[in-house]
């Protein structure tokens, strides 16, 4: 398998190199631990490390050669479908975190394609994306999730949908302003006109009961 690799990330060598010295640089294979040496008058060496696919290696081995110089590439072959795009461009996002240039080379014509040059990363904060996780923190009961899983989320929004249930399991149809004030859900009116459970009907204008769906969520969980 080793012998497989090797020879793969061989084929990406030549068209690495061309690329390279269309840019004006001297170029040799295997030079220390790197594997592809770029250098030209007055420039700052380029390195690139050759590998088959993204991997943890590859990028130890980048990260390494910065030690050397500031320019230091991974080279990969080009992805195939969406599914490895979507894969590849969250590689490109990691490498611009740390400070690496992308390659992709095709295999069937050996063009090279630099997706993102070696730069230091200034991280962009998203304050729409703090909001959000903030308000969700805040808004939500307890900690009611098993950490490390990503299947049943319990969300805020869950946990006011089940407020709004129970509440009216209790005391029969009510209207979103009194389920409000007393479960303190303030979107219960919206939560039960929106409906996305099924588990919620109208009776009237702003007063709302379980449907048959919400009535035999009610009852399983009883004879549970």
């Amino acid at each position: 398998m080793a012998g497989m690799h090797d020879a793969r990330e061989t084929l990406l060598y030549a068209p690495v190199k061309a690329w390279l010295e269309a840019l004006g640089y001297a170029v040799k294979s295997e030079v220390g631990p790197a594997d592809v040496v770029g250098l030209r008058n007055g420039a700052e060496p380029v390195v690139v490390e050759l590998k088959t696919g993204f991997s943890l290696t590859l990028l130890q081995q980048a990260v390494a050669r910065q030690a050397v110089t500031e320019q230091v590439y991974v080279a990969v072959p080009r992805w195939k479908g969406k599914a490895g795009w979507r894969a590849f461009k969250g590689n490109i996002g990691l490498c611009k975190r740390l400070g690496l240039g992308v390659l992709s080379v095709k295999p069937d014509t050996g063009e090279v394609q630099a997706h993102c040059h070696p730069a230091p990363f200034q991280p962009r904060r998203s304050k729409v994306k703090r909001a959000r996780l903030l308000k969700e923190f805040n808004a939500r009961r307890g900690d009611p999730n098993k950490g490390g899983t990503r299947g049943q989320i319990e969300t805020s929004y869950k946990q006011d949908v089940r407020a709004c249930v129970d509440y009216l399991s209790q005391h029969g149809p009510s209207s979103g302003a009194v389920i409000a004030r007393a479960t303190g859900v303030t979107r219960a009116t919206r939560i039960m006109a929106d409906n996305h459970s099924g588990w919620f009907f109208r009776v009237e204008r702003g007063v709302y009961a379980l449907s048959d769906a919400g009535m035999a969520l009610c009852e399983s969980e009883t004879d549970a």
